[in-house]
């Protein structure tokens, strides 16, 4: 096979793999399925707050920073928003207690976005405010494209009374080069990821190498002294060695600060890779993802490697 088909049968495979991430009865199918709790466990160390926890104390003892995010999105009752407010309102409260370095990210549908945006800005800003209360930070998680509008929205209104929120942008949207431009005389924490729906051409770049390139590009971008001087701070979250290694070349011609940015990574992959980080010193912040919901973040990470795509199918229908 040559290496333009491997190409096309990989951009297949992984929409096939998006597709299914948002399947209901293969979701409800596949999580009662031995094989993929046991694939699952390999992105996350387990369903509950507490083995978050504890992953994030062998974390911190290694020199690596986490963020904590609750699986979940889409809530279709006001209910179930307040009550991940709630959690996340005391997981800030349990990682200060517990003197670790722990952020957190949520998604607005998890807030209430979908049923109304008033309550889902207010849930943020009360997560906010007790990020600043304890020296803590939020992240806003980007999902697909329909809530980018509404999501800038968001951030924009937080970030005009606190400096302790973030934003993730997706490199594979035409748009967030003109995103980035505008958030960056705000001062910025961003969090530049390569994006993981299923979006048309139309709107998003549909080749790998395309999407790398602009992930690279728009990271200098922010790592501009221009980007620095008015606050920028970039997560840099790709497992690609190449685009770590590119970037690493970067900041040290650059003589860019350690304090305006961080690689971010996903709890379980590229282990080798964030330990070479750690060695050379550089700052890391993994993410570590919990909760029962997992299945479509699992089809997603899933897609990033999609040549595991037929084992997949066959373990979890055959």
């Amino acid at each position: 096979m040559g290496s333009q088909s491997i190409s096309n049968f990989m951009s297949l495979a992984r929409k096939a793999l998006l597709a299914m991430s948002t399947n209901r009865w293969l979701r409800e199918r596949a999580t009662k399925t031995a094989f993929v709790r046991r694939s699952v466990s390999r992105f996350m160390p387990g369903e509950h707050l507490e083995d978050a926890m504890r992953a994030a104390v062998a974390q911190q003892a290694q020199g690596v920073g986490t963020i904590f995010t609750e699986l979940g999105e889409n809530l279709t009752r006001l209910d179930e928003a307040e009550e991940v407010t709630r959690h996340y309102l005391d997981v800030m409260d349990r990682v200060q207690a517990a003197g670790l370095r722990v952020q957190i990210s949520v998604k607005p549908t998890q807030l209430g976005l979908d049923l109304d945006k008033e309550l889902c800005f207010r849930n943020l800003q009360r997560l906010v405010d007790r990020a600043a209360a304890r020296s803590n930070f939020v992240w806003i998680d980007m999902e697909s494209s329909p809530y980018v509008d509404a999501t800038l929205e968001l951030f924009r209104r937080a970030r005009a009374g606190s400096r302790f929120v973030g934003i993730a942008l997706q490199a594979y949207l035409y748009r967030t080069e003109k995103d980035i431009e505008d958030l960056l005389p705000l001062g910025s924490a961003i969090r530049l990821v390569k994006g993981a729906y299923l979006e048309p051409a139309t709107i998003a770049f549909p080749k790998k190498a395309d999407v790398d390139e602009n992930f690279y590009k728009l990271s200098c971008r922010m790592l501009r002294g221009d980007a620095l001087q008015a606050g920028t701070l970039l997560h840099i979250a790709t497992h690609d060695p190449v685009l770590v290694d590119r970037l690493a070349s970067f900041i040290d011609q650059h003589l860019v600060p350690k304090s305006a940015y961080e690689y971010a990574m996903l709890y379980g992959i590229q282990r080798p890779l964030q330990e070479q980080l750690v060695r050379a010193g550089r700052p890391l912040r993994v993410l570590i993802a919990y909760g029962e919901y997992w299945f479509p973040w699992y089809m997603r990470r899933l897609a990033e490697r999609p040549a595991n795509i037929w084992f997949v199918v066959k373990n979890i229908i055959g």
